[in-house]
């Protein structure tokens, strides 16, 4: 059965902002009830007091991050590259094929940036804007969903043990929307940890980032 407490946890659990100023405390009680009075009424389909919110936000423990601005001077380098595009097929019997034959066009070039990845659907393939013609020629005859380009990525070298550390991208994406900056693509490994922007965003980004980091 759903009471007012239960709406009103599940709407701030969907809401990782809120959830993380009530851990910090810093949020009014009474303001708050004020705000989500309208889809708290929506939820339950019939008035529900503001004293009725307060209580049940009392009744809220939300979990702390365990990730802090003090755990970002943990991080290694921050290391930007610009002119990067992006190129996203949809994948076919050949695409496997397709990619080695990339890599091989490639291998004797030294400077050129390649990243891939892929799910059920589609391929991403990340690479310096000088080899636009040759993914180009190389996929002719596959299905070309998207190209963006004028991208660059900023790439973060990640602590130790940081599949461990809970709470490590929400800290970074966090860091990024409060700033209202758009993440276009993000691919990370065991160690790297890296995110795609357009390239008006690139040098802000990194600013924020760097700025966080030494002050860790």
């Amino acid at each position: 059965m759903k009471t007012i407490s239960t709406c009103v946890h599940a709407i701030i659990k969907h809401q990782p902002f809120l959830d993380d100023a009530l851990a910090r405390n810093i949020i009014n009680f009474s303001s708050l009830a004020a705000d989500l009075q309208p889809q708290v009424e929506k939820e339950m389909r019939k008035p529900v007091k503001q004293g009725s919110i307060i209580m049940a936000l009392r009744r809220y423990h939300p979990k702390r991050n365990k990730f802090t601005s003090k755990n970002f001077s943990k991080l290694g380098d921050i290391i930007v590259r610009s002119g990067i595009t992006e190129f996203t097929y949809v994948n076919s019997r050949n695409t496997v094929a397709k990619k080695a034959e990339l890599l091989d066009s490639i291998k004797d070039q030294s400077g050129v940036y390649l990243n891939y990845s892929s799910n059920f659907q589609e391929s991403i393939f990340l690479v310096s804007t000088s080899l636009q013609p040759t993914i180009r020629e190389i996929f002719k005859d596959e299905k070309l969903v998207n190209v963006s380009d004028e991208l660059s990525s900023i790439t973060i070298a990640l602590p130790e043990k940081n599949t461990q550390t809970v709470g490590l991208y929400f800290y970074i994406f966090k860091l990024l929307a409060y700033d209202g900056i758009p993440v276009y693509e993000v691919i990370s490994t065991s160690n790297y940890f890296t995110v795609f922007l357009e390239q008006d965003y690139v040098n802000q980004a990194f600013l924020l980032m760097n700025e966080i980091k030494s002050k860790g």
